[in-house]
């Protein structure tokens, strides 16, 4: 019943473009013929609004894939940098989470290792919300900041990098089997904020799937058992998005995106200092507002990328077919 609504729904909006279309095109037409310059121009802007409606249903239109109307798991990693990739991690976490309160999403922070001095060293995020993941997994790959280090007394321009690995949640109606003996189960103390807040017992559970090398960890709840269920729910997810990625045709593009974080791996760049940029390295899409972007403004990069990528399988199956 879900699919069906949002296909009729997906219809009737085609329908409803269409027949506005026509109507401002024969209000147009009536009006150039009575001379009545000003009730063109409105007509004229009636059909300037159709048109970007129309590339934002078109955009809509290619979250197709098997799981882009599922909710999205998205892990952060600091890379190599101690306490400047730390930092850059966080503010990475910020910008997903203001990304999905603008989208009216709802996140959930499932997962967090505090930095040394400074930002996190991972995080996990569950985000909510019709085809979250879909948009999110554009997001995958590595990330590249180049500022002033607040962290530096000689203040010099620092580069740090952190990854982002984004995958579905997944329901009870997609069976995948785990064998427990592929499985290492660690306990640890969930991270707090000290005093009455620190977790006195091991609760945390973090779970490595051996024949992967695939590990998740949770520690949202102050039970070892819900704890542990929530981690196998995001094992499962994380195994079925591999899966996804073996079928798809540009299978290739993404595991390029999961390769080393650092120089000559990154999607895109945020520059903050000597001049003001960000710029996504697979597409081209430049912003001059690194303030906006890293307070969730990504629609344009997740757009582009996602059409790339759409692009990128329909040009290997008509190679393929040829």
């Amino acid at each position: 019943m879900r699919e069906r609504n949002s296909l009729a729904a997906q219809t009737e909006t085609v329908r409803r473009l269409e027949r506005e279309t026509n109507d401002a095109g024969e209000f147009i037409e009536l009006a150039a013929n009575e001379g009545e310059a000003a009730l063109v121009a409105e007509g004229e802007k009636t059909l300037r609004a159709l048109a970007e409606e129309a590339k934002r249903r078109e955009i809509e239109s290619l979250l197709s894939g098997e799981a882009d109307g599922n909710d999205a798991y998205v892990e952060i990693n600091a890379g190599a940098g101690g306490t400047e990739a730390q930092d850059w991690a966080e503010m990475l976490l910020r910008m997903y989470l203001r990304w999905a309160e603008n989208r009216g999403y709802k996140a959930e922070l499932i997962d967090r290792a505090e930095g040394e001095q400074a930002g996190i060293k991972s995080a996990t995020l569950q985000v909510s919300g019709a085809n979250a993941y879909g948009w999110l997994k554009t997001e995958a790959g590595v990330h590249r900041l180049v500022r002033i280090s607040p962290f530096d007394a000689n203040a010099r321009r620092q580069t740090s990098f952190a990854s982002v690995w984004v995958y579905p949640v997944i329901d009870d109606t997609i069976a995948i089997e785990i064998n427990e003996a592929d499985l290492r189960v660690d306990t640890y103390r969930s991270s707090g904020a000290g005093g009455q807040h620190v977790n006195k017992t091991e609760s945390a559970i973090r779970i490595t799937h051996i024949p992967s090398g695939i590990v998740v960890a949770c520690q949202t709840d102050r039970s070892q058992h819900r704890n542990r269920a929530r981690a196998m729910e995001m094992l499962r997810a994380r195994l079925y998005e591999a899966e996804l990625r073996k079928r798809e045709a540009q299978a290739a593009l993404v595991e390029n995106a999961k390769t080393e974080i650092g120089w000559g791996h990154q999607i895109r760049s945020y520059v903050l200092a000597p001049y003001q940029m960000v710029k996504d390295l697979r597409t081209g899409v430049e912003k001059s507002n690194p303030a906006a972007v890293l307070d969730g403004d990504l629609d344009a990069f997740m757009a582009a990328a996602l059409a790339a990528r759409v692009g990128a399988t329909r040009s290997e199956a008509s190679a393929q077919a040829g």
